[in-house]
């Protein structure tokens, strides 16, 4: 088992940076695949970055690429996505989620297995 807790969610202005930080609690952390996703309210689920079980390989959905960027700190149990030059759209709940590392597929939900609560992330205009 494992649990994720996502913070550092906030509202800032229209191109301001945030980082969003996901702690892991169980054991063997740097065996899993690990994914940001975001959602508004009566929207579908979007992904926004998977990363495999070492950091080596990063996978981005279209519209965060070059400004948002993934990084894990295994010894830590912990998931950063830092994001810059926010825009409005991307105001939404963030979950970070976890799966064991099965090699692609980080952009599919089905993927993981475990999810954090997430954080909400406003961005005003």
């Amino acid at each position: 088992q494992v649990r994720l807790v996502e913070s550092g969610g906030r509202l800032v202005q229209a191109g301001a940076s945030l980082r969003l930080s996901c702690v892991a609690s169980g054991r063997a952390f740097g065996s899993y695949a690990v994914g940001w996703f975001r959602q508004v309210a009566g929207g579908e689920r979007e992904f926004v970055v998977g990363a495999s079980s070492d950091g080596g390989s990063r996978y981005y959905g279209d519209s965060m690429l070059g400004r948002f960027t993934i990084s894990r700190d295994n010894a830590k149990n912990t998931v950063y996505l830092q994001m810059s030059s926010l825009k409005p759209e991307d105001t939404a709940v963030y979950r970070c989620a976890a799966g064991l590392d099965r090699g692609t597929n980080y952009y599919r939900s089905d993927y993981y297995d475990y999810w954090g609560q997430g954080t909400q992330v406003t961005v005003s205009s």
